[in-house]
């Protein structure tokens, strides 16, 4: 298995500069392929703007909307139930900006990541969808096109996840002397990395198995199950494993990612989500507790609380009848 894994990495593994951007625009051209860029938001205010910003002024065209090069043909913010001026700064900045309960409305949405990019589906039409996190810091227009690069040139390649160092400090701004390059990410290396190696050894080159920046194309994601929740990235990409095989994912080193670190408790969170993602594409049969009791401080004890941890997933897009007209239509 390590020389496969070795192998892969020797084949798929790309740096966002392998592919300048007269190169990609030739092949988009060349094959008529569109491409979206999803930004699924909550209470990012701080970010969201910038970042619609940047791929407007750098990668849509006038025809767009943008004053870059055509390379991204429509920007979407998915707002995910914000209270502050999420969708605001969005719409300012030029995205198109849909809520979440606005998409769908016949199922209720439920709170969770996963349930806001697979809605994202039904309000896009991109060949290509690029998910990125709202809450990136010093973003670069190189987390779009450096994913979205192996897809538009390199037709057997289904899925692209992004590989970047994440310093983790506890100031945003703070001088690089106060970050420690390399170890944000703890959830994938105490929780993710460990169950790839273990249970899908064939994905152990992953660098960011759990990244929040990736693209597909939607004639595959359309055909996934996805996680409502924090288990949204594991479950897509075991399940790209199982569906169109190793050699069709790809991941491309774009630099240095910066973004909104969590607090332990939440990391504990999302540990479990993961967990139960694989656990339930492990043996759907036998499942575990869907509870994660955590404790807190008050006054002279600790008090429990107790978390449901996410364990509801939604079908693929194809099975729902609003897509099947949309794509009839």
């Amino acid at each position: 298995m390590l020389e496969e894994v070795e192998r892969w990495l020797g084949a798929r593994s790309w740096a966002a500069a392998d592919r300048p951007l007269d190169l990609l625009l030739a092949a988009k051209a060349a094959r008529g392929t569109t491409v979206s860029v999803v930004l699924p938001a909550l209470d990012e205010e701080a970010t969201v703007g910038r970042i619609v910003t940047t791929v407007r002024a750098e990668l849509m065209g006038p025809e767009a909307g943008g004053g870059g090069v055509p390379l991204v043909d429509e920007l979407v913010v998915i707002d995910s139930g914000s209270t502050d001026g999420t969708a605001k700064a969005a719409a300012g900045a030029g995205a198109r900006v849909v809520h979440r309960d606005d998409i769908l409305p016949r199922i209720p949405a439920v709170r969770g990541k996963g349930e806001v990019l697979w809605r994202s589906l039904l309000v896009t039409r991109g060949d290509v969808v690029c998910f990125v996190d709202a809450d990136l810091r010093d973003f670069s227009s190189t987390f779009v096109s450096g994913i979205v690069g192996p897809l538009l040139t390199e037709p057997e390649v289904q899925f692209v996840k992004a590989t970047y160092d994440r310093p983790l400090g506890s100031e945003f701004d703070g001088p690089a002397a106060g970050r420690t390059a390399g170890q944000g990410g703890r959830v994938t290396e105490l929780m993710a990395r460990p169950l790839l190696n273990l249970h899908w050894p064939q994905l152990a080159g992953f660098v960011q198995p759990l990244g929040g920046e990736y693209a597909a194309r939607r004639s595959l994601l359309e055909r996934l199950p996805f996680p409502v929740g924090y288990g949204v990235e594991l479950g897509l990409l075991v399940d790209s494993l199982h569906t169109v095989g190793l050699d069709a994912l790809a991941q491309v080193d774009v630099g240095v990612r910066k973004h909104r670190h969590q607090d332990g408790q939440a990391l504990g969170r999302m540990a479990a989500s993961i967990y139960r993602t694989a656990q339930l594409r492990l043996s759907r049969g036998h499942l575990i507790r869907p509870q994660l009791t955590q404790f807190e401080r008050d006054g002279d004890t600790f008090v429990p609380r107790t978390h449901p941890v996410d364990t509801e997933e939604r079908p693929p897009m194809r099975e729902i009848a609003e897509y099947e007209a949309r794509r009839a239509a």
